[in-house]
């Protein structure tokens, strides 16, 4: 079975996609991040037997795992147009994933939880409508571990790189840049790009300096601004913790609202 990457991606706001935002993001931003999306599964070495994906917008106190075979749909955002609560994505659920999951962080001694009526947020059935628009791989999410401990978060990585020789890709869904009271400021744009340049180097260095670099992030330049509250940056922990010794390589890297976002691959 062919080993799978794991993959860092900017999901985006909302659900930019698929209904006129008015002009928020530009029609040349999505296109590009359109087209990111809709050309993953090819650049993958083979098609995934599952996807696990960490995801910026579930907290709990412990990692958490949906188990339900059909999630439903969470329509976790606010003030958009009426067709935006009518998308769907049914992508089967994995509760066997989810079961492995739960072992492989309590082998690692991360103690663990399900949850069978968790749904898919946006930050998982927006992206991964693009990239696989016909719904037919199971998919399942793990959440974010309250407190938002960048080590924490690499250990969780770490626990389940196994799963990548076993057919699974996992991706972390967040924004390399995320102050969305800022985001219209004159100088948003310059700070996003400063951060983003530091990110970008800290999450491509060498496994043992990626991981010292990722885990003091907010001494980066700008690290603040981009990232007042740092849940959209914390699924790149868990991916470059389940990297391992791979390197890394920014895949994605252009703008979306005015600031700089990246992708970053491992494998």
């Amino acid at each position: 079975m062919a080993r799978q990457p794991t993959i860092f991606v900017p999901h985006g706001g909302g659900p930019w996609p698929f209904v006129d935002l008015g002009g928020f993001v530009s029609p040349t931003d999505v296109e590009k991040l359109r087209a990111f999306f809709v050309g993953l599964p090819a650049s993958l070495p083979a098609a995934p037997k599952a996807l696990l994906v960490v995801s910026a917008h579930w907290e709990e106190a412990a990692p958490t795992v949906m188990t339900s075979p059909h999630p439903p749909i969470f329509y976790d955002y606010y003030g958009f147009p009426p067709e935006s609560y009518a998308i769907e994505w049914p992508a089967p659920g994995d509760p066997v994933l989810a079961e492995r999951v739960v072992r492989l962080l309590a082998g690692a001694g991360i103690a663990a939880k399900t949850d069978p009526t968790r749904g898919f947020d946006h930050g998982t059935f927006i992206p991964l409508k693009l990239a696989w628009p016909e719904a037919d791989v199971p998919a399942v999410q793990l959440s974010l571990k309250a407190g938002l401990d960048p080590a924490e978060h690499l250990a969780i990585g770490r626990a389940l790189s196994p799963l990548r020789d076993e057919g699974v890709l996992l991706l972390g869904s967040g924004m390399s840049y995320h102050n969305l009271r800022d985001i219209r400021s004159a100088s948003a744009r310059e700070a996003s790009i400063e951060f983003d340049t530091w990110l970008c180097a800290a999450a491509t260095a060498n496994a043992e300096e990626r991981a010292r670099l990722l885990g003091a992030w907010s001494s980066a330049p700008e690290a603040r601004r981009a990232h007042p509250r740092e849940e959209h940056l914390l699924p790149l922990m868990v991916v470059a913790g389940a990297a391992g010794n791979d390197n890394g390589r920014v895949t994605f890297n252009d703008e979306f609202m005015r600031t700089r976002i990246s992708a970053v691959r491992y494998g």
